[in-house]
Order: structure tokens, then sequence, then C-alpha cells
């Protein structure tokens, strides 16, 4: 079930990326995420609020909620640094540039979560990484 989630994922970003380009014409891309931002805090509170998930709120420890919030903060960035580069670029160079995050998720998830990089792995994150760099280059 989680590939078609990612699946999803991927689906969702990609007409996010369309989307945000064309929303982009004419407006600061700073100002843009903010009003991105605001839409999607009130769109996750109403579906937390549908499924009634709210009530999972008392079940959050500290350190839990440390790492929601510098998730957020990061997001939050990528966000804002997509915007800006897509308002300067072609969107698929930029959505291009963005999967590098795919080989530095490799490389973090080796040094801070102690998951294994397997000859697969890194043959994968080669072939994504010179795919990237074709696809940014084109």
């Amino acid at each position: 079930m989680w590939a078609i989630y990612a699946i999803l994922g991927a689906v969702a970003a990609a007409i996010m990326t369309v989307f945000g380009k064309i929303g982009l014409k004419g407006i600061d891309p700073t100002f843009a995420t903010g009003i991105r931002s605001f839409f999607m805090f009130a769109f996750m509170m109403a579906v937390l609020g549908a499924t009634g998930r709210f009530r999972l709120l008392s079940t959050l420890d500290l350190t839990a909620v440390w790492f929601i919030v510098g998730s957020a903060v990061f997001g939050a960035l990528s966000w804002l640094f997509y915007f800006i580069a897509l308002s300067q670029a072609q969107s698929t160079k930029v959505a291009a540039l963005d999967r590098l995050s795919l080989i530095m998720v490799i490389i973090f998830s080796v040094l801070f979560l102690a998951e294994k990089l397997s000859w697969k792995l890194a043959a994968g994150g080669v072939l994504a990484t010179a795919g990237i760099i074709l696809i940014a280059l084109a």
C-alpha cells in the first residue's frame, strides 16, 4: 500500500509544480509560498477534523513534536526555495534538481538512520543523479 501512496504523492507533486508555475505569474514567490502554506494548513486542519485525528494530540511526546517542528521549518524552506527557483526557470529543470533530495535522503538515511546502503541503492542513486543532470542541462 505504501507504493500506491508514494505514487499518489508523486502525481500530486507534479500537479503542484504545474499549478505553482502558472500561479507564480506576476506574484512574488515568497508571498506565493505564504499563501500556499496558509491553504495547506487550512486543508490539513480540515482533514484532521474530518478524520477525528485531533484526539491524537495527547499521544505526542516532546521529542516527536520538536522533530515535527524541525521538519516543518525545513519543509517551508524547501517550498520557498522551490517557488523562487520555479519563478526563474523552467519547471522541468527545477523539478529535476529538486529530485536531488532523493540522493541526499539516501546519504542522510545511511548516516543518521543507520539504514543499509546496498549496491542496488547506490547504483540507483548514481543513475538517478545522472538522469537529474541530463534533465537539468537539457
